[in-house]
């Protein structure tokens, strides 16, 4: 590979003199997709740096910007990183008492708003923030003194030139949505993020590859892979517009790699096995077996003739059409954020669609491990990339001890700086040389691969002395269809317990397909039967006294806007006990 990188400035410029007249960002508009170029975007990188200028923002400060994934959003960062500044991002999705924070927290000197409606706000709580000397917005045109448009133009008549920022510097600034209290800052260098950069080139060489941003680039996982790792790969990548939209715009940019998360390809997995209950028999025979064989092809395992000639026949008829969900012409995707099922990858991999899964955190920049070409095991999370080492501390297992597992250590040039504001966190997670804490479970097997059994602040004890993590069952339980979220419960009880939330459109279809009037979800007989099924299966593989033996069936679903949810889809099991622990406990009477 070419020289290592040293700076996320240097990323950009190498990938604009190398990869000039390519596409670089593809911007949905209408029923078209817009794309610009790579030398396109570094001219709009060079203007809006010579605003920032302008602004009198230099080396130290902080630019924060508050918007979902669209081009200004990297516009913004490179031109950061080019004035020496750290660049901070936040969700538009936030409550405003989390940007109020965040601003303070950091001490930013100018924010970006997406909309006019978050600018407004800002401007609201501008006098209270005493560092805050800029709000720019993104809707505004060039009659506006506070738009983007304006700062561009100011940028463009006096230019600066972009500055190398030193390793060591603060990139920028990711929020952690804790599960409990306020996020943390966690700083990032230049020399964090490019380790991740550096060893991504080496062990999943994605060069010139078309893909679809979707990860929110205010998360680590979105922001490193995403758009570092394939900005510095000269990669052509089509901006997800909406959700909603996903399958749709999959099949429109027919992306060759992605990196996504397991909620992508569980609904996948959901929908095909739930239209293939529907085919007739021979058909649901041909997919089963043909799910089997290349499973056995892709273990290296032989298969007779008629099997073979089974597997190409499923493979036109059906897996072709699923392919055709993903664009059709998409080989490899990297999984991260969290678990995948066993299960899924299988499958996904059986279509004929490589699945890498990673792990890391936003304090290792963020990946620390990962399954890559040649060096692969499903069900595990591969091996330590490259300059970083992972290690077990047997003697971390908070009581639980299943006779291999202990909590991941990590050491390595990706470890954060630290917590902004933050030094009692930092000395409880980063050792004197610097190994970080993670708080995970997990152990490696003979080979260097690492698998992930848990997390030691979710784990809890029932009556009987037994150790539960929760995460792994509930990842599980979630790949039924007719289970849209699920919360174990069981800490210091006799057996555990399950908070439901049904998804009540597979429900109701279920109940006109059997017949059965169900009226309220909540409180039914019959979907409380179908959900202990559900549960007995989708749980089968795991220990009698992890599964519930009982479940609270709800259809209200957990999300960032009623605060059960984190940004990242983490669970926030405080806020989730608050609104529904008393109804938990009741299950035990």
């Amino acid at each position: 590979m070419a020289d290592e990188y040293k700076n996320l400035v240097e990323v950009l410029t190498r990938s604009v003199s190398e990869h000039f007249a390519q596409e670089l960002f593809g911007t949905k508009r209408g029923a078209t997709w817009e794309w610009i170029t790579y030398g396109e975007f570094n001219t709009l990188v060079d203007e809006f740096r010579g605003g920032l200028a302008a602004l009198g923002v230099g080396s130290g400060d902080k630019v924060a910007i508050i918007s979902n994934n669209r081009v200004e959003w990297a516009t913004a960062a490179y031109a950061t990183y080019g004035r020496g500044a750290s660049y901070v991002p936040m969700y538009e999705a936030q409550l405003p008492k989390e940007w109020k924070f965040i601003l303070q927290d950091s001490g930013a000197k100018v924010v970006i708003a997406a909309t006019t409606d978050i600018f407004k706000k800002l401007k609201e709580i501008q006098s209270e923030l005493s560092t805050l000397e800029h709000v720019i917005n993104m809707e505004g045109d060039a009659s506006d003194e506070e738009s983007m448009a304006t700062v561009s133009a100011k940028g463009k008549a006096t230019p600066a030139a972009a500055i190398e920022p030193a390793t060591e510097s603060v990139a920028g600034f990711i929020y952690t949505s804790g599960t409990t209290g306020q996020p943390k800052g966690v700083m990032l260098s230049h020399a964090n993020v490019c380790s991740n950069l550096n060893a991504l080139h080496t062990i999943l060489p994605f060069e010139g590859e078309r893909s679809l941003a979707f990860l929110p680039w205010a998360h680590s996982f979105g922001q490193t892979c995403e758009l570092h790792s394939l900005v510095s790969s000269g990669c052509s990548l089509a901006i997800n517009d909406d959700v909603a939209n996903l399958v749709a715009n999959l099949s429109e940019v027919k992306p060759t790699v992605l990196y996504a998360v397991p909620r992508v390809f569980n609904r996948i997995y959901d929908g095909v096995h739930k239209q293939m209950k529907a085919k007739p028999a021979p058909i649901q025979k041909l997919f089963h077996a043909g799910i089997k064989n290349a499973t056995k092809v892709n273990n290296g395992e032989p298969i007779g003739l008629l099997a073979q000639i089974g597997l190409n026949i499923a493979d036109k008829i059906i897996f072709t059409k699923v392919r055709e969900r993903f664009g059709g012409r998409l080989s490899m995707v990297v999984s991260g954020s969290a678990a995948l099922s066993t299960d899924v990858a299988k499958f996904i991999d059986a279509l004929g669609i490589k699945v890498y899964e990673g792990y890391g955190l936003t304090e290792t920049s963020p990946i620390t491990s990962t399954n890559f070409p040649d060096n692969r095991k499903i069900g595990s999370v591969g091996k330590a990339i490259p300059g970083v080492t992972v290690t077990i501390d047997r003697k971390a297992t908070d009581g639980h001890d299943d006779g291999k597992s202990g909590e991941i250590l990590v050491k390595g040039p990706n470890i954060m700086l630290g917590y902004h504001n933050r030094a009692e966190e930092n000395e409880k997670v980063l050792m004197e040389d610097r190994t970080f804490r993670t708080g995970d479970l997990g152990y490696l097997d003979s080979d260097g691969y690492l698998y992930i059994t848990g997390r030691i602040k979710e784990q809890y004890k029932l009556e009987n002395g037994k150790y539960v993590s929760p995460a792994v069952l509930e990842e599980s339980l979630k790949l039924s269809p007719f289970i849209a979220n699920v919360m174990l419960h069981g800490m210091n009880k006799p057996h555990n317990v399950a908070l439901v939330v049904a998804d009540a459109a597979s429900v109701k279809e279920w109940a006109a397909e059997e017949g059965i009037s169900v009226g309220d979800i909540v409180g039914n007989p019959e979907v409380e039967k179908l959900i202990e099924r559900e549960v007995a299966s989708f749980g089968g593989d795991f220990k009698g006294f992890e599964r519930p033996k009982k479940c609270l069936v709800i259809t209200d679903d957990f999300t960032t806007e009623n605060e059960m949810l984190t940004q990242s889809m983490k669970l926030k099991r405080r806020n989730v006990m608050a609104k529904y622990g008393e109804a938990l406990d009741a299950l035990y009477e």
